[in-house]
């Protein structure tokens, strides 16, 4: 099966929203999903730029609610979403959709959280993963090593906001597409 609209906008219904995702954890799981969406905020400059998309998006995310870059960036695009009325986020667990898991693999593995980015009528638009820039940054700096984040301790600040705005700068430029697309402006008439 490819990436078509058709199986995405299925997977898309099968997914999960936010809360019914981390009702799928457990307590300590939901715990350190909750301590992340918690730590994250938009500022007023995010939430104005936010709050101008006028393009719907269905984002799909394929991940793992035990995964530690999913405690540590998930959290992130619930708070991007809540920001426009126009984003539609929904997650899917990589170990259940093998077929989805599959077809988006990065550099050859199951990497998540990987967001898939859909227009209006489910026509894929880019996915983006596993890692942020300056998630990739962060951990470089303290490892270049084989370890893998385990998600236990909330990132500082510094790395938690501009994780964020690396995610955010993603949405824009899927929301850009969307708006500049011949075929959506011709369909809205703007």
């Amino acid at each position: 099966m490819s990436l078509t609209a058709e199986f995405l906008k299925s997977a898309f219904q099968e997914a999960l929203n936010f809360e019914d995702y981390l009702a799928t954890g457990d307590a300590e799981q939901r715990k350190r999903w909750q301590e992340i969406y918690m730590a994250a905020t938009l500022n007023d400059k995010q939430k104005e730029l936010l709050d101008g998309f006028v393009r719907q998006m269905n984002v799909l995310v394929v991940s793992g609610i035990w995964c530690g870059d999913c405690v540590e960036q998930c959290p992130l695009l619930m708070r991007i979403a809540e920001g426009s009325d126009n984003i539609h986020l929904r997650f899917l667990d990589r170990d259940a959709n093998a077929e989805l898991r599959d077809q988006v693999a990065i550099n050859t593995g199951a990497r998540v959280p990987v967001a898939l980015f859909l227009a209006e009528d489910y026509a894929l638009c880019s996915w983006y993963g596993d890692r942020s820039l300056n998630r990739y940054r962060h951990l470089a700096q303290k490892q270049m090593g084989a370890a893998c984040s385990t998600g236990l301790f909330v990132p500082d600040a510094e790395e938690l906001a501009l994780t964020l705005a690396d995610w955010l700068n993603e949405f824009e430029r899927i929301q850009l597409m969307l708006r500049l697309s011949t075929r959506l402006r011709n369909k809205h008439q703007d």
